[in-house]
């Protein structure tokens, strides 16, 4: 089998496929790390303990929360023979541009991008040392959220900075490129011929962005050189006039990780309404505040699909994933309103079933509701990279 790990900020998400045909086993997650960490598969319709796996401890780091779960996977699943484990790693920077084998020098190079993603690098690289400690001889392989956008041509990727800065590598790399990977992948299957047409993927979650398609491949996207540019997010600011951030260290006094505490972690839905990161419970709240985030975010992400549309020449399809984006009636619906000019038709009864075709039959641009799937784009990465010939023709 394959085991795949997705390690967040607050969580580690996990999957075992079956290797030959990459049948899935059992998916779960481990939630609540850095206050109270909890376990459950995903098939139960409930956070619960599997009976055989146990509970992970209630504190612990990622490492030592992942070092947990390579134990009760064996207990939980003893019949299952993991052949190798698969990552993500949300920024591969400019070296690396297709999945990798992890080696030693894999590693350092990841280690020196943790600046660039310090709210996720760091997590994504510490399942690759609790497995590297645990199970040496492991063959385990890296997917990037940034390598999926290396296709954008140049001017797509460039700032107006020194050309000195860009060759340091100073770009727009893009993120959340597993889960539009997976989207391009399926979505022919879904949408028919407009899938390799102009398209727009809004990957709307905790973490928001949207990427532009051409024949199923990224040509624009809302993220930068790092994961806090473009739409709001749930605790990260997205868009931003540099100024600002001049401002706050010339004139208010801040220091440059105060800067970031705040753009990252107290900013966004949680900072424009004062009350939660959680879509959910905006949604819930009578608290005008709450309504005027929400408006915020929608108004965003209208904005960044004309930018895009720009990008394109057009719109034919509309893509909405991610947490938010395939289970949000009330924010799709904010959403597709402000993009009735390009002749976008929303089906009402359809939007609230989550579709996952969500748009009218008279509607210029195709819409539609798709839950994005990073693991299997993962585990088909270790496939064919990791596992062992011999083990997949058995």
């Amino acid at each position: 089998s394959i085991l795949v790990l997705n390690a967040g900020s607050s969580s580690i998400k996990f999957a075992l496929y079956e290797a030959m045909a990459l049948a899935p086993i059992c998916q779960g997650e481990i939630e609540g790390i850095g206050r109270s960490a909890y376990f459950a598969l995903k098939s139960e319709t409930e956070p619960g303990v599997h009976p055989r796996m146990g509970a992970p401890p209630a504190a612990g780091s990622h490492e030592a929360l992942t070092a947990w779960l390579l134990q009760a996977i064996p207990r939980g699943f003893p019949s299952v023979d993991i052949a190798a484990a698969g990552h993500r790693v949300v920024h591969g920077g400019q070296a690396y541009g297709d999945p990798v084998l992890v080696t030693p020098t894999v590693v350092a190079a990841l280690e020196r991008l943790i600046p660039l993603a310090p709210n996720h690098q760091p997590h994504n690289l510490a399942p690759i040392a609790a497995i590297s400690r645990l199970w040496p001889h492991m063959p385990q392989v890296a997917c990037f959220d940034t390598a999926f956008h290396r296709t954008q041509p140049r001017l797509a990727q460039l700032f107006a900075l020194p050309r000195h800065l860009t060759d340091d590598g100073i770009l727009r790399y893009g993120f959340h490129g597993l889960s539009y990977n997976y989207i391009s992948s399926i979505l022919p299957d879904i949408a028919g011929p407009r899938a390799k047409g102009r398209v727009i993927v809004a990957h709307l979650g905790h973490g928001a962005s949207m990427c532009a398609l051409k024949e199923g491949r990224s040509v624009a996207t809302t993220m930068g050189f790092t994961a806090m540019d473009g739409l709001v997010m749930g605790t990260r600011c997205g868009g931003l006039d540099p100024g600002v951030i001049l401002h706050l260290l010339q004139e208010k006094g801040m220091t440059a990780p105060e800067v970031a505490d705040l753009l990252n972690n107290r900013s966004g839905l949680l900072g424009v309404s004062g009350i939660s990161d959680d879509v959910r419970d905006l949604e819930t709240s009578t608290d005008p505040r709450a309504k005027e985030a929400l408006g915020l975010f929608a108004y965003r992400a209208i904005r960044a699909v004309g930018s895009l549309a720009a990008a394109l020449g057009g719109l034919d399809v509309l893509v909405f994933t991610a947490g938010i984006g395939a289970h949000s009636a009330a924010v799709r619906e904010q959403v597709c309103d402000g993009l009735s000019w390009l002749g976008l038709d929303l089906d009402q009864r359809a939007n609230a079933r989550h579709g996952p075709k969500i748009s009218s039959e008279t509607s210029s641009v195709e819409v539609f509701a798709i839950a994005t799937n990073e693991e299997i784009v993962i585990a088909r990465a270790a496939k064919s990279i990791a596992v062992p010939v011999h083990v997949i023709a058995q």
